[in-house]
């Protein structure tokens, strides 16, 4: 990849933005004394820097690196991944958050342990342990040392990651949760002014001419849905695949959801999760469209990975340089600090508190802190293995794709049906995993063809076959609890008609439909 060269002005930036990182870790440090600072803000969190910082945690590992050169390679069908938040995010809104904030759970596997019981806890939270840690932190780290490869020549890939997750790991293992929320505002504010600024400058390469822009770029690479048989997003794995994916990523992965566990309220809750539902939309045009128009500015490219720093080189002046590498810094480390923290949460509270009841919420807060820095130099080594995969953005919905099925089923159903137990879920994990592997190793061997998102919907049909079976032949003895039920619809407390969460939701579901419409 060609290097690029940073002014005294462009490292003035990066230094600034450093600085106020810094600054926020060493401030919330002071705040954070026990487990709950660490791993849940003192559940002190309000719904704006509760939808920024759910933005930006996302927005790091799919996005500016991952969505970009898929956009490059296979146009504008990959922002299928981010306007199919909204919707997931208001079902979070509605549905999953009253449930967990009613709960007061640490964690998302706690949840698991109130509808079922410890066993199906512990499972689901080792198996999000590894998601964090090789999906999420790794991927991550691996854009990340991309991106600082291309500025830096002398790094290697692997030192790269192990500074920039040495980086984030300082800071959250100092101010915990606080310190990861507060400071992805900040990133995520970054985020997109050097988003819009790139927008912006490569439509000016383009003399701001749509129309001829449109006649210049073949038509799939403009269209949303592909056809059947497209090998990269066929529209059947649009509507059956990404949802699965998407529920899996929004409502029930521990580095997402922990911001809402960390919520004052679940009005502040509610907020937050529907401004994030809200930050998605715009993401088409300011995060994907240049990838698109990338291909009409430069060379080509042998990996689709590198078009996002590319694009840095070739259209920004002096200081701009150093501002959206600050913003892509940020956008990194939002998500980079989220995986690490949420990984420490889950093998504290999950495996550690539960064997050792008697320690005090001092000591949790060190543990914690030590997971953070093991976990940080295990992605590290794990990072430059991802360079083997088609393109980070296929690394990363591939590996989602086997793992998450099954428990997409367990919460989906388990949390409306009163008739399913522990039996049920444990069925349905274990052997939705064993029908995982078997495809897994088929597609390793090359005797299995199927896209990944018709994949994660074939192991989700199996999934819920395997629930819904299990649950009429060993239906639960005891009544069953943390259950949805419409009560929990009602706003707490009740707002004017305006504030209400619910024409909110409507709203963000109006929004989504205009968006997808304008691109059928």
């Amino acid at each position: 990849m060609e290097t690029i060269d940073l002014s005294p002005l462009d490292l003035a930036f990066l230094a600034a933005y450093a600085v106020v990182v810094i600054v926020i870790g060493v401030v919330t440090a002071r705040r954070t004394h026990s487990g709950e600072d660490l791993f849940l803000a003192g559940r002190r969190l309000t719904w704006v820097p509760i939808g920024f910082s759910l933005f930006a945690s996302n927005i790091s590992s799919t996005t500016l690196i991952g969505l970009a050169g898929a956009a490059y390679t296979w146009g504008l069908a990959v922002a299928n991944y981010e306007w199919m938040a909204a919707p997931i995010l208001v079902l979070m809104a509605l549905v999953f958050a009253p449930v967990y904030l009613r709960l007061r759970i640490g964690t998302v596997p706690e949840y698991l342990e109130h509808r079922f019981d410890a066993r199906v806890r512990r499972y689901f939270s080792a198996l999000t342990l590894f998601a964090n840690i090789v999906v999420d932190t790794a991927g991550t780290l691996f854009a990340g040392a991309v991106v600082l490869t291309a500025f830096v020549p002398a790094l290697d890939l692997f030192t790269a990651a192990l500074l920039l997750a040495a980086f984030a790991a300082a800071y959250t293992a100092a101010g915990g949760l606080a310190a990861v929320v507060y400071t992805d505002v900040l990133q995520a504010i970054m985020l997109l002014i050097g988003a819009v600024l790139v927008t912006v400058l490569a439509f000016a390469r383009l003399d701001f001419d749509w129309a001829g822009f449109v006649a210049a770029t073949e038509p799939d690479k403009l269209r949303l849905f592909l056809p059947l048989d497209d090998p990269n997003l066929p529209w059947l794995g649009t509507l059956i695949g990404v949802p699965i994916l998407g529920f899996y990523f929004w409502c029930t992965n521990q580095f997402i959801v922990q911001r809402v566990l960390g919520a004052h309220d679940l009005g502040h809750a509610r907020g937050g999760v529907l401004l994030a539902g809200l930050l998605k939309l715009p993401v088409l045009f300011i995060m994907v469209l240049p990838g698109v128009m990338a291909v009409q500015i430069l060379p080509p490219l042998e990996n689709g990975d590198q078009v996002f720093p590319a694009l840095i080189a070739e259209l920004l002046p002096a200081g701009l340089s150093g501002l959206i590498l600050a913003a892509l810094a940020a956008a990194l480390m939002s998500s980079i600090d989220s995986t690490l923290n949420s990984a420490s949460a889950l093998l504290t509270l999950d495996f550690i508190k539960p064997l050792r009841p008697d320690l005090s919420p001092r000591a949790l807060a060190w543990i914690g802190r030590g997971a953070i820095g093991v976990f940080m130099l295990l992605a590290a080594f794990i990072a430059p293995q991802i360079g083997g995969f088609e393109g980070l953005f296929h690394y990363l919905q591939t590996a989602l794709s086997y793992l998450v099925p099954p428990v997409a089923a367990v919460f989906l159903l388990g949390i409306f049906s009163r008739r399913a137990g522990s039996f049920s879920a444990l069925a349905t994990l274990l052997g939705g995993h064993a029908l995982s592997a078997v495809l897994f190793l088929l597609w390793l061997a090359g005797a299995l063809t199927l896209h990944f998102t018709l994949v994660a919907a074939l192991l989700f049909a199996a999934a819920v076959a395997i629930f819904l079976i299990t649950s009429r032949l060993r239906p639960a003895t005891a009544p069953a609890q943390a259950l949805w039920r419409p009560a929990l619809m009602q706003p707490v407390p009740r707002p004017v008609w305006w504030r209400d969460y619910r024409l909110h939701a409507v709203l963000v579901l109006v929004l989504t439909v205009a968006v997808v419409w304008g691109f059928l």
